[in-house]
């Protein structure tokens, strides 16, 4: 059974793409002095003295330099990426058909479960069902007309009628003949039939098959023969004889003719009169249709066989009339099939096993072509579209696990999976983000178009060294105070390094150069190349270069 033409709903109307953000380290830029005085002032007097960073990192201004000071502890880091997005059901269809016709009936109503087939809705297909048995007539008019010139095709090979002996060949390879004319002759010379009249009352006690002696007229020789046929008229003759014709075959033993006339006797009954001999087959086959005579099977004298083929005859106009007959047919065949399926379509069905978000008609209104008769939702799961940016993708992969929250749902956490990354990127400006989908399996109390927000997880470290994101410098240094551990360890020409030291998991960005001791208001600080590892924004991971207890320093 045909579907009924369906259309997707626009994606856009489902909601706007979601922004992803992924958390970067706060990278410090070259400032003012004076600025840095203000703003570090600014925050003593804002938290009362307390402690500015959260964890073991303890944060302090000091006297002498303006510096903001923080201890190299341990902690937990996980970078992740963010964002939110507006959620889209499994799969939805718009139902709609070409039809206008009356619904006879829609027994469904919104928020009704349904299972892929389950009729919808039912139009009025009378005018449908008079086509369709129009197309019927049709077709078999098309192939009664196509048998027929099969059968034309067929007697192009002109057949004897009777098995004998092909007394005349009455064409020659070339002619163009009609249909009707004679092709043959052909007779059965092996028995002869004599036909003679017995008188009416003995006649009728004769029986099929029984024997007869006849005697030839001229020598008086007699035959054995049998009753073949006794004619049910009675004749009336002169003498008021009445007699009735009875029909016997005999053998021709070479010498019998249709000049040789004879006597007949059943028993003790002889025939009132004499009668001549015909052959018992003797048929003059003709040509069932016209054209031309390509081939000549058999010759003069040739015994041959019933429906054995004698003479083939082509003709171009009747192959042409085949073909066009078996075109017909097809044609017929294609327009019937057309009309099932047009009646098909006046039965609509769920084409997803889904609810029943909107239904726009019901029984007794007509049909608009095109018009969303109803709307279907597959909601056995949910899912976001997040877009990624091109510094971030590469991080992201199918399988991935998800976390989701939604302002909707208080106190709630979903997992998602994503499912696909698309390498269309869209670009804006001189930055391209990338649409990553998440499916979302466990849905209670989520519903399509409420919004979310989806942390993706890209990296974790536990209990590792960390500094505050704000301490770490241009080419990967950090500022420590002279009596750290760290501190012995650097010479001074590590302030300046040439190179960046970094494993690759740490996101770069303008970092400002390091202060040197020289900066210092007493020449306190030293400055330590590092290696980067996780960074979840407010923290970055120190896998080389720092030690716990090394007390930082930045502005």
């Amino acid at each position: 059974m045909k579907l009924p033409l369906l259309k997707r709903p626009d994606p856009s109307a489902t909601g706007e793409t979601a922004a992803v953000k992924k958390k970067r380290p706060a990278l410090k830029k070259p400032g003012k002095k004076l600025l840095a005085l203000v703003a570090a002032a600014a925050l003593v007097i804002g938290l009362g003295g307390r402690a500015l960073l959260g964890g073991g990192a303890q944060a302090a201004k000091t006297s002498d330099g303006g510096y903001t000071t923080a201890q190299v502890t341990r902690r937990d880091v996980t970078a992740t990426i963010t964002g939110s997005g507006t959620l889209e059901a499994a799969d939805s269809y718009n139902v709609t058909t070409l039809l206008e016709d009356t619904i006879l009936t829609a027994n469904f109503e919104e928020g009704d479960q349904v299972e892929e087939g389950t009729v919808l809705y039912t139009l009025d297909s009378s005018d449908a069902d008079s086509s369709l048995e129009q197309s019927e007539i049709s077709l078999q008019q098309a192939q009664r007309s196509y048998s027929r010139q099969l059968e034309d095709q067929a007697d192009l090979n002109v057949a004897a009628t009777a098995a004998g002996q092909v007394w005349s060949v009455d064409v020659e390879v070339g002619d163009e003949i009609q249909a009707g004319q004679t092709v043959a002759t052909i007779r059965d010379s092996a028995t002869m039939e004599l036909k003679v009249p017995f008188p009416a009352d003995d006649a009728a006690s004769f029986s099929l098959g029984q024997s007869a002696t006849v005697t030839l007229d001229s020598t008086f020789e007699t035959l054995s023969g049998t009753i073949t046929k006794i004619n049910g008229n009675i004749e009336v003759r002169s003498g008021n004889v009445q007699v009735r014709t009875v029909t016997i075959a005999v053998s021709n033993p070479g010498g019998l003719s249709t000049d040789q006339s004879a006597t007949a006797a059943v028993g003790s009954v002889t025939s009132t009169d004499s009668g001549t001999f015909t052959y018992s087959e003797e048929k003059t086959v003709t040509a069932k249709v016209g054209g031309t005579v390509s081939r000549i099977h058999v010759s003069e004298g040739d015994r041959v066989s019933k429906n054995q083929t004698l003479v083939t005859l082509t003709s171009s106009s009747l192959s042409d009339q085949v073909q066009s007959a078996s075109e017909s047919v097809r044609n017929a065949q294609i327009n019937l099939e057309n009309r099932y399926e047009q009646l098909d379509d006046y039965t609509i069905t769920s084409p997803i096993k889904g609810t029943i978000i909107d239904k726009n008609y019901n029984a007794g209104e007509t049909t608009e072509a095109n018009k969303t008769l109803c709307t279907i939702y597959d909601l056995s799961y949910l899912t976001m579209t997040l877009s990624v940016d091109e510094l971030d993708i590469s991080n992201i992969s199918v399988g991935q696990t998800v976390s989701i929250t939604a302002d909707a749902v208080e106190d709630q956490t979903y997992t998602g999976t994503v499912t696909k990354v698309s390498v269309a990127g869209t670009s804006s400006g001189s930055a391209t983000t990338y649409p990553v989908t998440i499916r979302i399996d466990e849905t209670d109390g989520l519903l399509p178009g409420m919004s979310v927000d989806a942390t993706i997880e890209l990296q974790h470290a536990d209990n590792v060294l960390v500094i505050p994101a704000a301490a770490l410098n241009r080419g990967n240094t950090v500022l420590v105070t002279k009596d750290s551990p760290s501190a012995a360890n650097a010479s001074a020409s590590d302030s300046q390094p040439d190179s960046d030291q970094s494993d690759g998991r740490q996101p770069q960005g303008d970092q400002s150069a390091a202060p040197q001791p020289s900066d210092a208001a007493s020449g306190d600080y030293v400055s330590v190349q590092v290696t980067t590892g996780v960074s979840d924004g407010d923290y970055i991971e120190i896998t080389s270069g720092l030690q716990e207890g090394d007390t930082v320093a930045y502005i």
